[in-house]
């Protein structure tokens, strides 16, 4: 083990102790029963753990290729965090899917719920809810005095969402966590005691928002250049022209609103519009599942049966990898996500659904794609890689490093890679894959031009709003236009838009990042180019910023 991969190691070690629920999410044991401090000092030793680390980097000469390639990755990913830290935008930047809140709420979706241990790391956790909420309101209030403040609609959306995770009538989150568990005597009143605490101290952070921290909030959401520019490279790992890829949005959204009218004369015949195929593949039983429980085992059956045909096919998926669950989760913002394995693989990688309130039909061929985005091809293939490559990559890269670049615009790939393989050959699931890229390029678009508050091309295909500049309002009114969501989901991705500058548009631009790489790999090697075995080495780099990714895929 060279000097790089030694540092790396020793940084996940003290992080893992500075950050408990973080150790939760990677499957990092001996962490269970603590929070994080989310006071100003905690946030502040983190932000001095990376300081030290670049520092030490930065004198390290690396032994070999590999180390040169895991360097870079450090160097780029926590020199973006520690900007982000000084910058005040990590402790201050609250949102509808993103805050200490939302980590700390999530955490609990990843612990075992069997045995008394984990009953009682449980308990544990319940019980120290409020103090950490405590601390993480007097880091909010502090940042607030510095002027650095979310804006106020996203922290009244965001107290919106406490109402519903306290609410017995709606979520209950921690009693029914509780309810889950089935611990017996002392134990369950003390996981009772721990949910009741819990409940209590989430719904007063709600008020807190509300009573407090919201008068203060911005009247404008939009970020800015400046905050925009970092958010932007932090979540690319690369620096692009804002400019050319908001006018490359309309381009791209253009093209496949084109190919989903293409598409739709196949599903309900010549002239029809997109709508006309939308209606047609609604009313279709076939295409519709009744109840959540099935939807999710529809959602396994698919991600079994993909796992199954592309291995030895298109990739070669080890058996620690074979098995991927799919999970409702105890929420009901409408998100969907993925959840990397633990570190031994015992905690399976996880796809999760938090299904809106009031679903109760769900239609497969939106979510055929989703399926091979979340799993594999997507990020299960992807993370899962990552976490076993022992061999190549040091415990920082298989465990921490994550750009949501690489790790989207790989997703978002691989639903148009499946496609390519045949995959999405039935017209309704490729309308689906396009009606869900159609989402992905109005996010560009929408994203850029809200938070910069860019002027509206008054050429631009749609004829929308020529000449004026973008407001939120005008952000939804196109989201409606490009969109087939219901106005619940959308307007939860709206908000979330809002409140996470950058983040959205990684996905289409990540793709298209990948993409190039791709073409730049076919044109230098031409006949000898291998699309597996380009995957596979993309693959075994793990996670990268995208700018270091072509960089090292330009040398092998």
């Amino acid at each position: 083990m060279g000097d790089v991969d030694e540092l790396a190691d020793r940084y996940v070690d003290e992080w893992a102790a500075l950050s408990p629920s973080g150790a939760t999410f990677v499957g990092i044991s001996g962490f269970d029963d603590k929070w994080d401090d989310l006071s100003p000092e905690g946030f502040a030793a983190q932000a001095d753990l990376t300081r030290r680390t670049i520092a030490e980097l930065d004198v390290i000469d690396p032994a070999d290729e590999s180390e040169h390639v895991a360097k870079e990755a450090m160097l780029e990913r926590l020199g973006l965090s520690l900007a982000q830290y000084d910058a005040g935008y990590e402790v201050s930047d609250i949102n509808v899917i993103s805050s200490g809140l939302h980590g700390m709420r999530m955490t609990f979706d990843l612990m075992p719920l069997n045995g008394e241990e984990a009953a009682a790391n449980i308990a544990a956790r319940l019980a120290a809810f409020p103090a950490a909420l405590t601390q993480y309101q007097r880091s909010l209030r502090e940042a607030a005095d510095r002027g650095l403040v979310a804006a106020r609609a996203q922290l009244l959306a965001i107290a919106g969402q406490c109402d519903a995770w306290t609410d017995p009538a709606r979520d209950d989150f921690f009693h029914r966590l509780a309810d889950r568990v089935g611990a017996n005597g002392a134990l369950d009143t003390e996981l009772r005691r721990g949910a009741a605490a819990a409940t209590q101290a989430t719904a007063d952070f709600g008020r807190f928002l509300r009573a407090e921290l919201g008068p203060r909030g911005r009247d404008k959401e939009a970020a800015g250049l400046e905050r925009y520019t970092l958010a932007s490279q932090y979540f690319l790992g690369a620096q692009v022209d804002l400019l050319e890829t908001y006018a490359w949005g309309f381009v791209e959204l253009h093209r496949i609103e084109q190919e989903m009218r293409t598409v739709a004369a196949e599903i309900a015949g010549s002239g029809a519009s997109v709508d006309d195929a939308v209606a047609r593949l609604d009313a279709d039983p076939a295409r519709t599942v009744p109840g959540k429980e099935a939807f999710r085992d529809w959602m396994q059956q698919l991600a079994d049966r993909a796992v199954n045909e592309l291995n030895g096919t298109h990739f070669d998926i080890p058996a620690a990898m074979q098995r991927l669950e799919c999970c409702l989760a105890p929420t009901s913002d409408g998100s969907i996500y993925y959840t990397a394995p633990s570190e031994d693989f015992t905690r399976p990688g996880r796809m999760w659904w938090a299904v809106p309130e009031g679903n109760e039909e769900f239609s497969t061929w939106r979510e055929t794609s989703t399926v091979y985005h979340e799993g594999v091809p997507g990020h299960h293939l992807q993370i899962g890689t990552t976490q076993l490559r022992s061999d190549r990559l040091n415990r920082w890269q298989r465990l921490l490093c994550w750009c949501s670049g690489h790790g989207e615009g790989w997703a978002l790939y691989a639903e148009r890679l499946m496609d390519e393989l045949g995959y999405l050959a039935d017209p309704g699931d490729r309308l689906g894959m396009l009606d869900a890229q159609s989402l992905r390029a109005t996010r560009v678009i929408v994203d850029i031009g809200m938070h910069l508050e860019l002027e509206i091309p008054r050429d631009n295909p749609f004829g929308f709003r020529p000449g004026e500049r973008w407001t939120p309002e005008l952000g939804w009114e196109f989201l409606r236009a490009h969109c087939r969501m219901s106005d619940e989901v959308l307007r939860f991705e709206w908000r979330r838009y809002l409140g996470w500058p950058g983040q959205a548009p990684s996905y289409k631009v990540g793709e298209r990042i990948w993409l190039q790489a791709r073409d730049e790999a076919k044109a230098r090697k031409g006949a000898d180019f291998d699309l597996k075995e380009f995957h596979q080495s993309a693959l075994n780099l793990g996670a990268l910023g995208l700018d270091p990714l072509r960089q090292v895929l330009s040398r092998i």
